[in-house]
């Protein structure tokens, strides 16, 4: 079986879960016996990426418009591409080059799939040309997919939206790699950031207000004196909200307590997993956070907003709270005001997280979907 992988970025810090997801995919499929083919853009991609899928195809296109993420590339290769491939699978599809490679399928009869991860909703800047870009290509990618691929069931009225009846989706949810994770040196992570034996939440993801950082610091700074000897680290890229959010931290008096660390990856996230007391996921809209799965894996237990798509409740890795400031702060009282019962929390997200989200799990469904569509099923390994 032949796969086409298409994702405008595997840029780890602009990319995402994204990003994140199509890396870990295209592994577990190339790991699984499948000939699997990325198509992406230049942008963001490097011998890291590269490296990382090992085993896999990697076409990487040059960009005409960086902040659109218009390619550069010529309709022939994108035909070979397409043709090439039993199926396609387009991560989301809100980008041009998901686009072209939609109408190369629809043009080649090609079945393909759709996967938009949470990001039907049309959110946050550039709405009008949003709109816009539905109109003229958007629905269509999604409406006349073979099948879409929803992360979680909250994902299915997002589709209906679109013209796509339920018998047109397949849930399929993220996964996690635990070999990603089996590094970790806490101590080395506070020296390195300055944070000596504070006990710390964590919040990793871009620093925008889908991810709701703001909401986070607000809730953070309502409780500061209930939780006097908590610090907190925001771990991610500026998304636009980053001297707002340092210029609140020093309005409420607790700068010397609020550490803004970037991005960061590898050896240092998983640290910064192991030395936090609870990682805060306080997303505005999300579909399913892979930083919980993340957390998960590194037995960290996690408060999160309803708006995240993943209840840990299920497993009793932690709580679900809305996503407001109060609810936010509610949450953060309740569960670093008995620090005792955390860890107990994390090892039941951790078995939660193992029984039920590892790719090497995740992705026999992917393959699973993919026979299915597919004209002839002596293609699909066993």
């Amino acid at each position: 079986m032949r796969v086409l992988n298409v994702n405008h970025t595997l840029d780890p810090v602009n990319g995402g879960g994204t990003a994140e997801r199509t890396l870990q995919m295209s592994r577990f499929l190339v790991r699984s016996g499948i000939e699997c083919t990325v198509l992406t853009t230049e942008e963001g991609f490097d011998s890291g990426s590269g490296a990382r899928l090992a085993g896999a195809h990697v076409v990487a296109v040059p960009l005409l418009s960086r902040r659109f993420f218009v390619p550069r590339v010529a309709p022939r290769l994108m035909g070979e591409l397409v043709a090439a491939a039993d199926i396609v699978h387009l991560m989301g599809h809100w980008s041009p080059l998901n686009a072209l490679v939609y109408r190369a399928a629809r043009h080649l009869r090609k079945p393909y799939v759709v996967c938009p991860a949470g990001a039907l909703r049309i959110y946050g800047r550039s709405r009008l040309l949003k709109r816009l870009y539905n109109l003229a290509v958007g629905t269509g990618i999604v409406r006349d997919a073979s099948m879409c691929i929803a992360i979680t069931s909250d994902e299915i009225g997002q589709f209906a939206q679109y013209g796509v009846g339920r018998d047109r989706i397949r849930i399929i949810p993220n996964g996690i790699d635990p070999a990603a994770f089996a590094r970790a040196d806490p101590a080395a992570f506070r020296a390195s950031f300055g944070l000596g034996a504070h006990p710390f939440v964590l919040f990793v993801g871009r620093l925008n207000p889908i991810k709701g950082p703001d909401l986070l610091l607000e809730a953070f700074c309502s409780v500061k004196s209930a939780l006097a000897d908590f610090h907190m680290v925001f771990a991610g890229p500026d998304g636009g909200m980053l001297e707002a959010l340092r210029e609140t931290a020093r309005v409420e008096g607790v700068a010397d307590r609020v550490h803004f660390i970037g991005y960061i990856g590898g050896t240092d996230k998983t640290s910064a997993y192991h030395a936090a007391s609870l990682l805060a996921i306080p997303s505005r809209q999300e579909a399913m956070s892979i930083v919980a799965l993340e957390a998960g894996i590194t037995e960290t237990p996690v408060l999160l907003t309803n708006r995240c798509g993943f209840d840990v409740i299920d497993g009793g890795g932690g709580k679900v709270v809305p996503a407001t400031a109060e609810g936010i702060a509610a949450g953060l009282a309740a569960l670093l005001g008995t620090p005792a019962t955390l860890p107990a929390m994390g090892r039941a997200l951790g078995e939660f997280t193992r029984g039920h989200y590892l790719w090497e799990s995740v992705v026999r469904d992917y393959i699973a979907l993919y026979c299915e569509l597919i004209e002839g099923g002596p293609l699909c390994v066993s």
